[in-house]
């Protein structure tokens, strides 16, 4: 998509920007803001690990 140059290339960039855009952000909602909610919210409980 980011290399088109023929017909319908001007459809297809506003679509990559959405779909980069998408990638990008669910990686970093994924990887620091989730975990960062947990820890701030379960904080350093200790759960029972016996059955």
């Amino acid at each position: 998509m980011a290399l088109a140059s023929s017909m319908g290339a001007e459809v297809q960039r506003p679509l990559l920007t959405v779909v980069i855009g998408g990638l990008i952000s669910s990686t970093i909602l994924t990887l620091l803001i989730i975990p960062a909610l947990y820890s701030r919210i379960i904080g350093n409980r200790q759960f029972p690990l016996k059955p």
